[in-house]
């Protein structure tokens, strides 16, 4: 048994794809097939049910999984306090971060470390809050920069950057655009132009027109806000931005109305996997954040 055995069975695992892991780790299918079969045979116990319609993780493949990610992670982290170790302070940084607001909110801090660690290199994945904490979970991330600094993951640790509300943006035509301020119960017949559902702030908004009675008709669920925009500006329905973000659309003809009793908020925080050796590059960049966040 060796390391690249529960590398490949892990990715394999990860897609029940032999072709998939074989792409994503730039080896061929047969390689990582034999060291498959190899590994069962080793451990003397089948970790797939192999059938022409699809791949499944046996009982036992479930069990050396979760062992093999462990196992994994450990190597992960000796070779990252090695590094530390031997004073070098250059190496990798994997950072979730959410495509509508993340270049926005986040792209000074980005630079400021990028300028403070020149020979770290920085891998950017843009996706929701949700995907990026189960990303941080099963290590495939180091932090994450989120649209919620509230979470039940308890093997998880948030900062908050900022807090912004979110505000109504219209076209001026619309009866709601004389309004000076509103409430939410006054859109219960609008079209949403909305977030898509594996982002935080979908789930907040869907919560709190719940609250107030009515579930909103969706035209479209997007994670690009200048899509937000240009359908407002085509009259296809209305949306909710954060104010920080509103306040610097392009088109005097939409108008940003805030909200009377300012329910939904985007929470911005960087979040990072709690009793886990953190190497160089993610402390740096931890410690930048809390910076940030007291000035």
């Amino acid at each position: 048994m060796d390391l690249r055995q529960i590398e490949y069975f892990v990715e394999v695992a990860k897609h029940l794809s032999f072709t998939k892991a074989a792409a994503t780790l730039h080896v061929s299918q047969p390689s990582i097939s034999k060291a498959i079969q190899n590994f069962e045979s080793e451990l003397g116990v089948p970790l797939f049910y192999r059938s022409s319609k699809q791949l499944e993780l046996t009982d036992a493949g479930h069990a050396v999984l979760v062992n093999s990610m462990q196992v994994l992670e450990s190597f992960q982290n000796l070779r990252s306090e090695l590094t530390d170790l031997m004073q070098l302070k250059k190496g990798q940084i994997r950072i979730g971060i959410p495509p509508i607001v993340g270049a926005e909110f986040f792209s000074k801090l980005i630079s400021y470390y990028k300028e403070l660690n020149p020979y770290i290199e920085i891998l950017l994945t843009e996706v929701g809050t949700k995907r990026i904490r189960h990303e941080i979970e099963a290590g495939e991330l180091d932090v994450g920069l989120v649209c919620s600094v509230t979470s039940s993951n308890e093997s998880l640790e948030t900062i908050r950057f900022l807090k912004d509300p979110l505000v109504l943006i219209v076209h001026e035509s619309h009866p709601l655009a004389k309004k000076e301020s509103i409430q939410l119960s006054d859109l219960a017949i609008e079209t949403f132009i909305i977030y898509r559902k594996d982002f935080i702030l979908y789930d907040r908004i869907i919560e709190e027109c719940s609250k107030h009675g009515f579930f909103p008709t969706i035209a479209c669920e997007t994670t690009q806000k200048d899509l937000f925009i240009e359908m407002v500006q085509a009259k296809l329905g209305i949306a909710l931005l954060p104010e920080k973000l509103a306040e610097k659309i392009p088109y005097t003809s939409i108008k940003c109305i805030p909200f009377q009793e300012e329910a939904i908020y985007l929470e911005l925080g960087v979040t990072w996997k709690k009793n886990k050796y953190l190497p160089f590059a993610v402390r740096e960049f931890i410690k930048l954040a809390r910076e940030f966040v007291t000035q």
